[in-house]
């Protein structure tokens, strides 16, 4: 189905309407003025039979053009369907404050952000990609997309706070990927959650209630642990331990049918989305026509050309 993306441009119409109307009606007072001569003899003396009917060809070739080159303006479009990956990782990074602790060199917030973003690079290029930060509370800074360069952004912008909300963690990530667009396919799209953490919620919804969400949802959540038992943060001018948390961390995973990690590899990543499978869903885009109309526009304006020429010797 064509449709136009600069319908305004359709008004130009008008004055070739014009012009067309304004031949019309020259012909017309053309006729008319000839009927004056009542004698019809002495009128097929003084003009001889000419071309008739043909006469009118090519102006309304020339008119066919005009008509075309007003719907070229007007940007013509047909819609097509384009295929659309929609598989989804979330990742989810826990910016609470005993991630600064520095057993992890150089930090376990830097040791995060830096297996993130390895992470993010070795995935297909056609997966959705979407980031969550958490503290106290739990906030998508990155909705999926493909835009890689828009997750390293948040990586890079990420900044500490108190609390650890882990289960709103994966309650939020849950909620980014209900955002994919379905694009005509069924249900969440396949999806993974990675969570990068030192464990120990303090805040929010329990961790058994995100694991049961994620369950429900078929979504797996791999968890990978930073830090050692020896953690060691300054909060107000005193030292606290920060131990890592991590059966919380492999009961989560565990429960969900994902990973847990303490210290991945690139390699050992690739097991997260290695049988994650596909989604295609289709996106549907204009695409532009216009060169099928100038085109169309060029061919009635060469025909109007070359019948003028041959019935009339001249161009109209």
């Amino acid at each position: 189905m064509i449709r136009f993306l600069s319908p305004w441009w359709l008004l130009a119409v008008l004055p070739v309407l014009a012009v067309a109307g304004a031949y019309v009606w020259r012909q017309w007072r053309r006729k008319a003025y000839a009927m004056r001569f009542t004698n019809v003899e002495l009128l097929r003396v003084l003009a001889p039979r000419g071309i008739g009917p043909r006469r009118h060809f090519a102006a309304g070739a020339f008119v066919a053009a005009l008509l075309m080159m007003v719907a070229g303006l007007a940007r013509p479009s047909v819609d097509t369907r384009e295929p659309l990956e929609r598989a989804t990782i979330m990742l989810a990074i826990d910016v609470s404050l005993s991630m600064q602790a520095t057993d992890v060199a150089p930090s376990r917030i830097e040791a995060a952000k830096q297996a993130a973003s390895e992470f993010v690079k070795g995935l297909p290029p056609s997966f959705n990609v979407g980031l969550v930060a958490f503290a106290k509370s739990a906030n998508v800074l990155v909705s999926p997309t493909k835009e890689r360069a828009a997750i390293q952004q948040g990586l890079d912008g990420l900044q500490l706070a108190q609390s650890t909300a882990t289960g709103e963690a994966v309650f939020s990530c849950l909620e980014a990927l209900r955002s994919v667009p379905a694009d005509g396919a069924q249900g969440l799209p396949p999806a993974r959650i990675v969570l990068l953490s030192d464990g120990y919620r303090t805040f929010g919804r329990s961790i058994e209630e995100a694991a049961v969400a994620a369950d429900a949802a078929n979504v797996p959540v791999s968890t990978i642990a930073f830090g050692t038992d020896t953690g060691m943060i300054e909060i107000d001018g005193q030292t606290q331990r920060v131990p890592v948390d991590r059966p919380s961390l492999q009961k989560l995973a565990e429960a969900t049918k994902g990973h847990f990690y303490e210290a991945a590899s690139a390699a050992e990543l690739t097991k997260v989305y290695q049988d994650m499978g596909s989604s295609i869903g289709y996106r549907t885009k204009p695409r532009e026509v216009t060169q099928w109309y100038v085109g169309t526009a060029l061919l009635f304006a060469l025909a109007a050309a070359a019948m003028s020429l041959l019935w009339t010797s001249r161009l109209p």
